[in-house]
């Protein structure tokens, strides 16, 4: 029998139809690990209660929701309809949109130009685990570039916003190359990588925008659908609400220009975004 049953073992390795064991003798089943499971609870456990102690020690009125897993395929990005300039589809132009498409309750966390370099709002946002996209002009960041590495550290992107926050469609095609292809060697220099992401000033931008960044390596131009100051709100669509999918400005600001910090702005954020059940996703696991 145990020459039998040798022959046949050999038979199933080499190709042959596969031996099943007699009734009554087939293995167990066996349930993943129960020490790896344990595991995985403790670190979901332990991480929320980290979150949930920063979030009390910031002063949120609750923990901020963490967002999904980043999409295993990514969505189609295109201009936001009345966005587009003549020619977009044509001459391949990165597009400007204002929101993400998706149906998952997330939003899009995207601060603009680099004045204001608080080391509290550094700490926040890493205590909560916050994802968030900067858009970094060279004027408002060149005197500590060193605050925007430590950012970079966290995992956070940097991305373009030209050298000067000048109102594009006033410069000629080369004054326009010259901002943002020159914040692209700039911030490859400083940083490390020239960013594929680019957002105009004021979200102004022309034709003649859109086929400079091109030609610097940019492929996309988000701009926002909602902007969040330390007081207030403001909003594109009439319905003045947050969308699935929705990308949230602000700004690098303190108490020269508000009536309050970025932290005191970032609670205002998160407070509102985690009422109305959405999550903060990173911007770039979406593009």
């Amino acid at each position: 029998m145990l020459a039998v049953a040798a022959i046949a073992s050999g038979c199933a390795q080499f190709g042959g139809p596969p031996v099943r064991p007699a009734p009554g003798q087939e293995p167990p089943l066996h349930a993943p690990p129960a020490r790896a499971l344990d595991s995985y609870a403790t670190r979901l456990r332990s991480a929320y209660l980290a979150r949930a102690a920063a979030a009390r020690h910031w002063g949120l009125k609750r923990v901020p929701l963490t967002a999904p897993p980043p999409p295993a395929k990514k969505p189609e990005i295109r201009a936001r309809k009345g966005f587009e300039v003549d020619d977009q589809e044509e001459l391949n132009l990165p597009p400007v949109f204002t929101t993400i498409p998706t149906r998952q309750k997330v939003v899009f966390l995207t601060i603009d130009d680099g004045a204001e370099k608080d080391p509290a709002f550094l700490r926040m946002m890493s205590d909560l685990k916050i994802p968030y996209s900067a858009f970094l002009s060279d004027f408002a960041v060149k005197d500590d570039y060193a605050y925007f590495r430590r950012m970079q550290s966290e995992g956070v992107t940097l991305n373009n916003h030209t050298l000067t926050h000048p109102y594009l469609p006033g410069l000629s095609y080369r004054e326009q190359k010259h901002e943002i292809c020159g914040m692209q060697k700039i911030m490859k220099r400083q940083f490390g990588k020239a960013p594929t992401v680019f957002r105009p000033p004021f979200g102004n931008y022309n034709q003649d925008t859109l086929m400079a960044a091109k030609s610097c390596g940019i492929k996309y131009a988000p701009i926002w659908d909602e902007e969040v100051f330390v007081d207030h709100w403001e909003y594109r669509e009439d319905d003045l609400d947050l969308h699935p999918g929705d990308i949230v400005l602000t700004h690098f600001r303190g108490r020269d220009e508000w009536d309050g910090t970025m932290v005191d702005d970032m609670r205002r954020f998160l407070n509102r975004v985690t009422a109305e059940g959405y999550a903060v996703a990173r911007l770039e696991d979406y593009l």
